[in-house]
């Protein structure tokens, strides 16, 4: 019997359940790199999933951390005020869109999800909500039960969050139609929705990312939210954003939906927000925050000091640096690149992407989806030294999320690499 059995030691261990992407164990970052206990270098496309907009380590967001840790760790935000949160709430303001100037900070983007779901419930006294097909806005209740990119989500926890009906998004490569007709489609299965499912006058919000993210980087055409817009507008629906992954510049404009014509009622912010520091928020309307219940925001760590620090220095660093020009003009380059690459693989049926979000979706010969190749093409990438992620309710598609610094010369790195592992993965 073993030492640890006789003494009675049980060791704890990581979730089962938990699935880690990379088999790679980082020992620091720096900028668009990661390094492992073996100091080998890892060209990072994955910013924790869109998290460290100003890349590994940043120094100044760094040390704005480091000055906020040795004056105030943690000021509780309904018990006192700290001036990290109204600073980081003044620059915000000079960011959102005109009319969003009332916030609310708590720590992920589910919660923030829920705290919007929340608010538009209360303020138009409306029970249901319309999400689109291949939709992420998070794993907890409220949440999950607003997701549709994958059914591992949903399943096993029903009955979920009741009040919520799903629209089809208009994914114009998987139904085999062009932008236009997808977009056509799209709305008018929504009005047959509002005579079917869900009549209009009981729907409190619409809820929309401006690129599906979990659901397979899929960016929605600006028609379709000015469709949405004017329904919204025309039935007092409201409209939410959810730019917890295309917001802080990763689209190449500072938010996902300024790509459109079109302004959302309430905006939900997290990820890129506080380059890898736990913050997230929502924004609308002092009017229509104020019709929030009293009591119904809060919370323990929401608006935390040394991530409103964090979250101040990372607003500095993209607009002094440039950034929201630069997810533009190297997302350009990083989609021609990986469309290069694909022409010459029947196998990758669809490459998409809205500035340093780009997805390449890999497909059987009959155009059903390939998650084995997706896979392999994963692994050969990790193995080669570039990080990656897999996304899309079945796992066949594989996307690029660059840090916000990333240039050209890194771009063409990972291009490089990618190139050689699609070979290899593909065969």
């Amino acid at each position: 019997m073993s030492t640890i059995l006789q003494l009675g030691v049980i060791m704890a261990q990581l979730s089962p359940v938990l699935k880690q992407a990379t088999p790679v164990q980082v020992t620091r970052g720096e900028g668009v790199y990661l390094y492992d206990q073996n100091d080998q270098r890892y060209l990072d496309f994955t910013a924790g999933i869109g998290v460290t907009s100003t890349g590994h380590c940043h120094p100044k967001v760094v040390a704005a951390a480091q000055r906020q840790v040795a004056t105030l760790i943690h000021g509780q935000y309904t018990t006192v005020m700290h001036q990290p949160l109204i600073t980081l709430t003044e620059r915000l303001g000079e960011v959102l869109p005109a009319g969003l100037d009332s916030l609310f900070y708590v720590n992920s983007g589910s919660e923030a999800v829920e705290a919007a779901l929340r608010l538009a419930r209360q303020s138009t006294g409306r029970q249901n909500a319309v999400v689109f097909q291949g939709s992420f806005h998070g794993r907890t209740f409220g949440a999950a039960s607003l997701t549709t990119s994958g059914a591992k989500i949903r399943a096993g926890i029903g009955p979920l969050v009741p009040g919520v009906t799903v629209a089809p998004f208009p994914y114009a490569y998987r139904y085999g139609l062009s932008e236009q007709d997808a977009v056509a489609f799209a709305l008018r299965e929504l009005d047959y929705l509002f005579a079917t499912a869900s009549p209009a006058a009981d729907i409190a919000a619409f809820f929309i990312e401006p690129v599906l993210g979990e659901g397979g980087y899929v960016p929605v055409p600006p028609a379709f939210l000015a469709g949405l817009r004017e329904r919204a507008d025309r039935h007092g629906i409201l409209l939410v954003l959810d730019e917890v992954q295309t917001g802080f510049g990763r689209t190449g404009r500072f938010w996902g939906h300024q790509h459109s014509e079109v302004e959302p009622d309430i905006l939900i912010t997290a990820k890129g927000l506080a380059s890898g520091f736990p913050l997230s928020a929502i924004a609308a309307s002092t009017e229509l925050m104020s019709r929030a219940l009293p009591g119904s925001q809060g919370g323990t760590y929401g608006g935390n000091a040394v991530a409103c620090a964090a979250a101040i220095a990372t607003l500095e660093v993209i607009q002094e640096e440039g950034l929201v020009a630069n997810a533009a003009t190297t997302g350009e380059q990083l989609l021609a690149g990986a469309r290069r690459i694909a022409a010459d693989h029947s196998a990758i049926g669809d490459v998409r992407g809205l500035g340093l979000m780009v997805a390449s979706e890999f497909v059987e010969p009959d155009g059903s989806p390939a998650p084995a190749a997706a896979a392999r093409v994963h692994r050969a990438a990790s193995d080669l030294g570039l990080l990656l992620l897999t996304c899309g309710p079945h796992g066949n598609v594989v996307r690029m999320i660059p840090p916000l610094i990333v240039d050209a010369e890194q771009i063409d790195q990972g291009l490089e690499i990618w190139s050689k592992a699609v070979a290899v993965g593909l065969g």
